[in-house]
């Protein structure tokens, strides 16, 4: 092999293992939390029979309220993956705290909601909730983050 057939190599070598390094420094994924972040230490400070002040002043405002029997308070969040800085964020994950009120207005129970299988699953009581007007809505905002190839989409 001659010198010049050597560097020439070499020169292509060096060029291929730069741009090798570029792209692998610009693939590192970027994780993003979007809304209310459970946090399991306040979870611990809403018990059952706790008063509405007593969920407000532990987690916070919800992100959004609901009246059927009962008033609902929901927590939602949104777990999206840009794979690569210049790309747009995917949708990986959503999940809905759902604290549920009793006439007292105290906490009769409290869900963790997102999808399992593709169907609306409770993460804490490991059930899956049956019909009524807050399934349809849960069911509704959860289906939304699944596009028709089974992957996650966002709608908001």
């Amino acid at each position: 092999m001659s010198k010049k057939t050597r560097l020439t190599l070499a020169f292509a070598l060096g060029t291929a293992a730069l741009a090798m390094s570029s792209l692998s420094a610009c693939s590192t994924s970027e994780v993003l939390n979007q809304g209310y972040i459970v946090d399991p230490k306040s979870l611990e400070l809403v018990p059952p029979g706790s008063s509405k002040e007593q969920v407000l002043l532990a987690l916070g405002s919800p992100s959004t309220k609901a009246t059927f029997d009962n008033e609902v308070f929901y927590y939602i969040s949104q777990k999206r993956v840009r794979p690569v800085a210049f790309l747009q964020p995917q949708l990986v994950d959503q999940r809905i705290l759902a604290v549920y009120f009793d006439k007292d207005e105290r906490v009769e129970r409290i869900a963790d909601y997102g999808l399992k299988d593709g169907r609306v699953f409770d993460f804490i009581s490991r059930t899956t909730p049956t019909g009524g007007k807050d399934a349809s809505f849960l069911g509704q905002v959860l289906s939304d983050t699944v596009s028709d190839t089974g992957g996650p989409t966002s709608h908001f």
